[in-house]
């Protein structure tokens, strides 16, 4: 397929990576659900140190931090293709969420001293981090209001706090906290966010929260955190007190690349099991299932969204590598609402073309959509998306909504 957003660094570097994708992980796949996770690791570690031969790892990153220093735009291309192998891709290059997206944090915002204690080892694949913000006592869609608090003592923070959702902590080494530091502050000035290493005397990983009955392990799972009089140094906070939620929006722009385009590369599968069973599978003798205009129906209406998908996607990349991520915060909404629709829709006809198989392990369709379904919930809930955007556009009318309260 043409691709209008190529480039002569990503024609080089596309094709190595999707010849890895396929010939190395995707071969993986079909034992996934009955190897166990640790035998899972264990091979993927071999990947990963295959991956740094080759010169692909960290591609998200600056060149000055061992990086290819691609642009989002690029680097969303990439992330499609990692996403043909949806259980291993990313972790494989060193860019699974959230490592990605507080590796991007840090490069940006931290001191000197948090980049070489933290960062660096990241950065080697040596360890793991999580993000710990959302909270069962208040809805996630609204992150002003958090009761995680981190009082200042001394030279040290006193983190106390319930978290929920903290996604990849189960063998982290340490989590990125959003948590209230100036209480008496406007709302989007009261949180910050502070590294809180995992072996701190008080950080109770409570368990790991089963999604659809299937409570994952290492990367692929999220915690219920307990915050107990959690001591660290006041050092450990990225960027200044009361940045959190900007820091957070910082985060999100590029992180919602990230996701959407990894949902583009596993509808991209999907699609692909749907027409492999559509040309084998028998309806009665003589007649495949492909020949049913009902399902050509499913493929023609997948194939164009796929394709929408990713041209919004991919604009919204370009774009904020131009001009930034507040001034296309509309594009952003936007692309995190349908994207996610779209990967939840082409997943369910893939299952409802494999019929009953499609709910069992014979095929990863039902695992997929058990893992993605939360696509919609993720990164904000598609009506608070679609709110946002669409006030931002009444407000070109001059709909002033802020009058009426």
């Amino acid at each position: 397929m043409e691709r209008i957003f190529a480039t002569e660094r990503l024609e080089r570097i596309l094709p190595i990576v999707r010849t890895f994708v396929l010939e190395e992980l995707v071969p993986l796949e079909k034992d996934h659900l009955a190897r166990p996770f640790k035998q899972t690791e264990k091979i993927l570690q071999q990947k990963r140190e295959k991956v740094k031969e080759l010169g692909l790892w960290n591609l998200h990153l600056p060149k000055e931090e061992g990086g290819q220093g691609l642009t989002l735009c690029e680097f969303g291309q990439i992330s499609e293709v990692l996403s043909l192998a949806p259980y291993y891709g990313q972790y494989t290059f060193n860019c699974q969420a959230p490592d990605i997206g507080n590796t991007e944090l840090i490069s940006k915002f931290a001191s000197a001293a948090i980049k070489e204690k933290f960062l660096q080892p990241l950065l080697e694949g040596k360890i793991r981090s999580c993000f710990s913000m959302t909270e069962p006592e208040f809805a996630g869609s609204n992150p002003t209001r958090l009761a995680t608090t981190a009082v200042r003592e001394g030279d040290e923070y006193v983190i106390n706090g319930h978290k929920w959702f903290t996604s990849s902590a189960d063998g982290a080494a340490f989590a990125v906290v959003m948590a209230v530091t100036n209480p008496d502050a406007k709302p989007h000035e009261r949180a910050s966010m502070i590294i809180v290493p995992t072996d701190t005397p008080g950080f109770e990983l409570v368990r790991n929260i089963p999604i659809f009955g299937e409570t994952g392990e290492g990367w692929a799972s999220h915690a219920e955190i307990n915050y107990v009089n959690c001591r660290v140094p006041v050092s450990n906070i990225i960027g200044e007190e009361g940045m959190g939620f900007r820091l957070a929006q910082e985060r999100l722009g590029p992180g919602r690349i990230h996701h959407c385009m990894r949902w583009v590369g596993i509808a991209e599968k999907a699609l692909d099991l749907l027409c492999q069973r559509a040309v084998t599978r028998e309806m009665e003798e003589g007649v495949l299932l492909g020949e049913k205009q009902f399902i050509q129906g499913f493929i023609a209406e997948s194939r164009v969204e796929i394709d929408a998908s990713r041209l919004l996607v991919l604009r919204t990349a370009y774009n904020i590598d131009k001009v930034g991520a507040k001034a296309v915060r509309d594009q952003i909404s936007g692309i995190k609402f349908y994207v996610a629709n779209m990967v939840l829709k082409v997943l369910d006809r893939a299952i409802q073309v494999h019929g009953g198989m499609g709910l069992t392990d014979e095929t990863m369709l039902a695992n997929l959509y058990q893992h993605e379904r939360g696509a919609r919930i993720w990164d904000g809930a598609d009506e608070v998306h679609k709110q946002s955007m669409a006030l931002h556009i009444l407000k070109s009318y001059g709909l002033d909504v802020k009058k009426k309260r």
